[in-house]
């Protein structure tokens, strides 16, 4: 099939959303189709055969995109929409395949081309003005809302990435064929044994400290402000431990480091900004232990599936967005409290035969449940479901 792809992010960028697009796109060219993306006019090119981008001309004013709502999304998606009317006018499309909010453009399109639409659902719209600390823009909520109820509703098949945004399709549409495709092979590659050593190094760490590390953006959601207020708990008790954040853009790095200084955690704690995608898995390798401290949203965060695959043990808040892929036999859960969420990072420190099972036993069902086959085949099932197919012959043909 010959596809329509509307991406309402700057692609390609090492962060979640995009991500997911382009193992999206990847599993659909490995399934022999063929993709066109609209999209936005920042990110790196990618090369990959079966795929075409097509960018839409910059607006005035904007340089850049940050994570989550902004204004700077209005103009863009505007742009966006004339880009993928421009593709549909002159080109033939089997499908036409949405991501976020670009669903909107999406089933407008399919409708008047007469063809089906796939609605890539990565999160909940309304949710995100909660998640990204907008209090003084809870007037979007209702229109997200509605927005988000129309793309679902005016989908032929929708994909979720976690159990609660199947539960939140459902509750729109209660008969729309629903396929959970987990964000795994987004998540970035599993560490190599040995890598680590250079990384303590650079750090300053030696071989026997132990270190607590943290990946990802420094968004309002991630709970930064719970781990910091846990980790000065933590060494209290265990003054050798040490914290190493990785991600971050310079001006919340500098905001980190402040309130770092205000917890007492100056010396404990390593902040090294942004690092290219490729140096995690080594940072992975040097760690003694991995945290996920988010405490807002329901989302599974993207690198709960390359924590896994690392097979070090996962410290996190004990709530829906771990817990629909975490459970007490693959990760040490603890309330989303300082008191809480110390505790379960004490707890893999001081019992190292314990973590160490903990994390091969979430090595393995990173290997099985969320390997790079298992997200083709569900891809695959999507659009079976697409074009009317049962999820049955879906899974079959896959195989």
């Amino acid at each position: 099939m010959h596809i329509l792809m509307i991406a309402p992010e700057p692609f390609f960028e090492p962060r979640g959303t995009p991500f997911s697009e382009f193992h999206r796109i990847r599993a659909l060219t490995t399934l022999g189709h063929t993709v066109d993306l609209a999209t936005y006019p920042f990110g790196r090119d990618v090369e990959m055969a079966g795929l075409t981008i097509h960018r839409t001309k910059r607006p005035p004013f904007v340089s850049r995109v940050k994570i989550g709502p902004s204004w700077a999304k209005a103009p863009l998606d505007l742009f966006l929409a004339g880009t993928s009317l421009r593709l549909a006018l002159t080109r033939k499309y089997d499908a036409v395949h949405s991501h976020e909010e670009g669903g909107a453009i999406g089933v407008v399109l399919a409708w008047w081309l007469g063809v089906p639409h796939l609605y890539d659902m990565h999160s909940s719209l309304p949710q995100q003005v909660e998640n990204f600390g907008y209090p003084g823009r809870r007037w979007l909520t209702p229109i997200l809302r509605w927005v988000e109820r129309l793309m679902i509703r005016r989908s032929n098949a929708v994909i979720v990435i976690c159990e609660d945004l199947e539960i939140t399709a459902r509750l729109v549409r209660p008969d729309v064929p629903v396929v959970l495709i987990e964000n795994a092979p987004g998540s970035g590659d599993r560490p190599t044994l040995g890598t680590g050593a250079a990384v303590r190094t650079r750090l300053g760490l030696g071989p026997d400290v132990p270190i607590a590390l943290y990946t990802g953006t420094f968004e309002h959601y991630q709970g930064l402000d719970l781990l910091y207020a846990a980790m000065a708990l933590v060494v209290a008790r265990r003054p050798d431990a040490r914290l190493v954040l990785v991600g971050g853009e310079p001006p919340q790095v500098e905001a980190a480091r402040k309130e770092i200084a205000r917890h007492g955690l100056t010396h404990s704690v390593v902040l090294t900004g942004q690092r290219p995608s490729e140096e995690i898995p080594a940072y992975l390798d040097a760690a003694t232990l991995l945290v996920s401290p988010r405490s807002t949203g329901t989302n599974t965060p993207l690198k709960i599936y390359q924590y896994l695959r690392s097979g070090r043990p996962i410290v996190a808040t004990d709530l829906r967005t771990h817990t629909q892929v975490l459970s007490p036999e693959i990760a040490f859960l603890g309330a989303a409290t300082p008191d809480g969420f110390a505790g379960a990072m004490l707890r893999a420190l001081e019992d190292p035969a314990e973590a160490e099972r903990v994390g091969e036993r979430a090595r393995a069902l990173a290997e099985t449940k969320y390997s790079d086959a298992a997200f083709i085949s569900k891809t695959q099932q999507a659009f079976g479901l697409l074009f009317g197919a049962s999820s049955q012959g879906a899974r079959g043909s896959a195989a």
